[in-house]
C-alpha cells in the first residue's frame, strides 16, 4: 500500500516538473519572440528613420539656401511673412535702393557735356558710358541669382553697394573714357546686386498686401528719376563732374546700409536646417572622392546644367512661342527705350535751353511716375483685367504712345513742347512699366518666372546696350539730335505693333486648336424610341 501510494507521488511530481519545464519553456520562447520581435521592429523603425533622414537630406539639397532663409517652402513662407511690421522698414529701403540703382544712370546726362569736352570725345563714345551702366544693370541677373541661392539677399545687396560706390568713386580719377568704360561696368554690377534682391527679399515680407507693396516700392524709380537729375546738376555746378561722382559714390554706399536691414524671416529649426545645408557639400565632396573621373566629370555637368535651366530658360524660347514673341518684342523695343532720356538733356542745352531747365524735364518725368504708376499698378490689377486678355493689348497700346511722343522731342527743341513730350513719354511709360510683369506671368508659369526674367534680362542688355550708341554715331553723322529721338520712336512704336499683331495670332490659333481638339458628342436615343421610330 505503500509502495502505491510512493509510486503515484512519483507520478504526480514527474508531472509537476514535465508541467513546469513545459512552462519554463513556453516562457523562454516568447520571451525569444518577443525579443526577435521587437529587435524586427527596431531594425524596421531604424531603417525608415534613415529612409526619412535620407529623404529630408535630398529634400534639403534640392533647396535653395534663400529659400529656407525665408522659411523653407512656399506655404512655410506664406505663413511666416508679415505683411506689416518689419517689413514697412523693408519696403523703405527697397525705395531707396531702386532710387540709388535703377533711377542713375539717367542722371548722367548732366555730365554728358562735361564728358564730351574733358575726354575730347564724339557722341558715341560718350553714349557708351550710360548704355553699359544699364546693360550691366540686367546683364547681371544670372550671377546675381547665384549668389542670392548661395549667400542670401542680404549679404549680396551690401556688396551690390559697395561696388556700385567704389566704381564710381575710381570713375572720378578716369584719365580716359576706356577708364569710364571699366568703372561703369562695375557700377552697373552692383546696381544689379542690390536692385534684384531687395525687390526679392521683399516679396518674402509682403504676401496679402504684395501687389500694394510692389507699386508702392516701384515708386522709388521714379523718386530717383526726380531727385537724382537736380541734385547731379547742383554738385555739378559747385565740384564739377569729378568732384560729383565722388560725392554720388558716397551716397552709393548707402546701399550697403539699407542691404544691412534686409533680414531674412527664419526660424530656429530653419537655421539648424541650413547649416545642415552647409554639411552637405562636405558630404558630396567626400563621395564624388570615392568615385572616378568619369563620375565627377558627369556630375560637374549636370549640375551646371540644371543650374543653367534654373536660372536661364533657353527652353522656353523653344517650346513657347508666346514667350518667343515676347522676348523678340522686348529686345527690339529695349534698342530705343532709353535713348531719350540719355540723350533728353545734350539734346536741350544744344538748342539753347538753360541746364537747370534741362534737368528739370528729367525731374517732371519722374514726378509723372510717382502719380501715376501705383495709380496705374491698382486699376490695372482689377479683376476686369487681370482675368482677361486685354491686359496685351493695353500694355500694346501705351507703348504705341510711348513710342510716338518721341516724334514730338524730335520736331521741337523748344521748352514747351520738350515738356508736353516728357509728360506723355512719361504717362504712357508708367502704364507700360505696371504691366510689364503681368504680362510676362500670362506667358510663363509661376515656377519658371526666376528663369524666364533672367534670360529676357540678358537679351534686354545686349540692345539697350547697342541703343545710346548707335543713335550717337547717327548724331555724329548728321549733327542733329533730332535724329536719334525719330528713331527711339520708330523702334518702340514698331514693336508695340509686333506685340499686338503676334499675341493676336497666336491667340486665334490657341482657340482654333482647342476647337479641333474637343470631340463631337453624339447623344444615342433610348430603345423604345428607336422602336417607335422605326415602326
Amino acid at each position: 500500500m505503500t509502495g502505491v501510494v510512493e509510486d503515484t507521488r512519483n507520478r504526480h511530481s514527474h508531472t509537476d516538473n514535465a508541467s513546469l519545464w513545459r512552462e519554463s519553456r513556453n516562457a523562454a520562447q516568447c520571451v525569444e519572440e518577443e525579443e526577435k520581435w521587437s529587435a524586427e521592429s527596431g531594425a524596421q523603425q531604424s531603417s525608415s528613420e534613415v529612409e526619412a533622414q535620407e529623404e529630408e537630406e535630398q529634400e534639403l539639397a534640392s533647396c535653395p539656401v534663400d529659400a529656407m532663409e525665408v522659411g523653407g517652402s512656399t506655404e512655410r513662407n506664406n505663413l511666416a511673412a508679415p505683411d506689416g511690421g518689419w517689413g514697412w522698414v523693408v519696403l523703405a529701403a527697397t525705395m531707396l535702393v531702386l532710387g540709388l540703382t535703377v533711377a542713375f544712370p539717367s542722371c548722367m546726362g548732366v555730365f554728358y557735356k562735361d564728358l564730351q569736352r574733358d575726354f575730347n570725345s564724339s557722341n558715341t563714345e560718350t553714349s557708351w558710358v550710360p548704355a553699359i551702366m544699364s546693360a550691366m544693370l540686367h546683364a547681371g541677373g544670372p550671377l546675381c541669382s547665384v549668389l542670392v541661392e548661395r549667400f542670401g539677399c542680404r549679404p549680396t545687396v551690401m556688396v551690390g553697394g559697395l561696388l556700385s560706390g567704389l566704381g564710381l568713386v575710381v570713375s572720378s580719377l578716369a584719365r580716359t573714357v576706356t577708364d569710364i568704360y571699366i568703372t561703369s561696368t562695375i557700377t552697373g554690377l552692383g546696381f544689379c546686386l542690390s536692385y534684384q534682391p531687395s525687390v526679392t527679399v521683399m516679396g518674402h515680407y509682403f504676401v496679402r498686401r504684395r501687389v500694394f507693396a510692389n507699386a508702392l516700392a516701384s515708386t522709388g524709380t521714379a523718386v530717383g528719376v526726380t531727385c537724382l537729375p537736380l541734385i547731379a546738376n547742383a554738385l555739378l555746378s559747385h565740384f564739377g563732374w569729378r568732384g560729383s561722382l565722388l560725392i554720388l559714390g558716397g551716397v552709393l554706399l548707402n546701399c550697403c546700409v539699407f542691404g544691412a536691414v534686409m533680414r531674412p524671416i527664419a526660424s530656429g529649426p530653419n537655421k539648424s536646417r541650413q547649416s545642415q545645408v552647409s554639411d552637405m557639400p562636405n558630404k558630396l565632396s567626400l563621395q564624388q572622392e570615392t568615385t572616378g573621373l568619369t563620375h565627377r566629370v558627369k556630375t560637374v555637368f549636370c549640375g551646371f546644367g540644371a543650374s543653367l535651366h534654373r536660372h536661364m530658360a533657353f527652353d522656353l524660347l523653344v517650346s513657347n512661342p508666346h514667350y518667343r514673341a515676347f522676348s523678340v518684342g522686348v529686345s527690339w523695343m529695349s534698342l530705343g527705350l532709353v535713348v531719350p532720356v540719355v540723350y533728353l538733356v545734350p539734346y536741350a542745352t544744344h538748342h539753347n535751353v538753360p541746364l537747370d531747365h534741362a534737368a528739370f524735364l528729367l525731374s517732371i518725368l519722374g514726378l509723372v511716375n510717382i502719380a501715376v504708376r501705383p495709380a496705374a499698378a491698382l486699376v490695372l490689377g482689377l479683376p476686369h483685367f487681370r482675368a482677361g486678355k486685354s491686359v496685351v493689348y493695353v500694355f500694346a497700346g501705351a507703348l504705341l504712345v510711348h513710342g510716338l511722343s518721341s516724334c514730338i522731342g524730335g520736331a521741337s527743341a523748344s521748352f514747351r513742347a520738350l515738356l508736353v513730350f516728357v509728360v506723355i513719354f512719361s504717362l504712357s511709360m508708367s502704364v507700360a512699366g505696371s504691366l510689364f510683369y503681368t504680362v510676362l506671368m500670362s506667358t510663363v508659369e509661376m515656377s519658371r518666372f526666376p528663369s524666364a526674367l533672367g534670360l529676357l534680362c540678358m537679351l534686354q542688355s545686349v540692345t539697350m546696350l547697342a541703343g545710346p550708341p548707335l543713335a550717337g554715331r547717327l548724331v555724329d553723322h548728321t549733327g542733329q539730335y533730332s535724329y536719334a529721338f525719330y528713331a527711339s520712336s520708330v523702334c518702340v512704336a514698331s514693336s508695340s505693333i509686333f506685340f499686338g499683331a503676334s499675341f493676336y495670332f497666336l491667340g486665334r490659333q490657341r482657340d482654333e486648336e482647342k476647337k479641333k481638339s474637343v470631340t463631337p458628342v453624339v447623344t444615342l436615343a433610348p430603345d423604345s424610341q428607336c422602336a417607335a421610330s422605326e415602326g
